[in-house]
């Protein structure tokens, strides 16, 4: 299976792989093509279009079945107003009016603001936006891409095997077990291929966080 030798192949042809399946959708290049218009700080589309394009690519649907919405994160510490984020969400829906799509525009510096109140866990502010991609609740949604002068910026904070073999894996860094459980639901209903694998026990979760701050000590 394609999938199959897409996980395993080197860093380097999966990115290569990646690249090509996510500007097949055309919504996703033409996001990509206008974005540097709003010149947003540390701007990436992010999540779901970006892997639900590569499971559409590998099981032969077309690129942009089942995506709702396009993500924009960028990161703007600078004014954490309400107010700024959504002038920069009007410029976005002009910018992106003719598309026939939903994007999605999100200040990653003030989530910290308004996550507990709808997931009812704390979320610590965010110093990037590859540091709020890098907590998204599954490993195969922690993908953001952005122009550069060489071609497409990819970040991928867990590399590309999960995604080329079409499995979810969670990634518990912040989001509750529901916010996951409740995705993968949808996920699995739009593509029954999905390996998903369950939330973990809290002991497991407590030993790879002190593992985690080991390493950090380590190195």
């Amino acid at each position: 299976m394609v999938a199959v030798h897409l996980a395993a192949v080197p860093v380097h042809a999966q990115a290569a792989a990646f690249e090509r399946m996510v500007m097949r959708n055309p919504t996703v290049a033409a996001v990509v093509e206008r974005m540097p218009a709003l010149a947003l700080p540390g701007c990436y589309l992010a999540a779901g279009a970006l892997f639900q394009t590569v499971w559409n690519c590998l099981t032969g649907r077309d690129p942009e079945a089942g995506i709702r919405d396009y993500d924009l994160d960028y990161f703007d510490g600078g004014d954490l107003s309400w107010e700024a984020e959504d002038r920069v969400i009007q410029r976005a829906d002009a910018l992106f009016a003719d598309l026939g799509a939903t994007v999605e525009v999100r200040n990653e510096a003030r989530v910290h603001l308004w996550y507990e109140e709808r997931f009812g866990v704390p979320c610590p502010p965010y110093t990037s936006t590859e540091a709020a991609i890098a907590s998204f609740p599954s490993t195969s949604a922690c993908f953001g891409i952005r122009p550069s002068p060489s071609g497409l910026e990819i970040f991928a904070p867990y590399g590309f095997a999960d995604v080329f073999s079409m499995r979810t894996r969670p990634n518990p860094v912040l989001a509750p077990r529901w916010v996951y459980e409740a995705k993968v639901a949808r996920w699995r209903a739009e593509w029954p291929e999905l390996d998903v694998l369950p939330w973990p026990e809290v002991d497991t979760i407590e030993h790879e966080a002190r593992e985690a701050r080991s390493r950090r000590v380590d190195g």
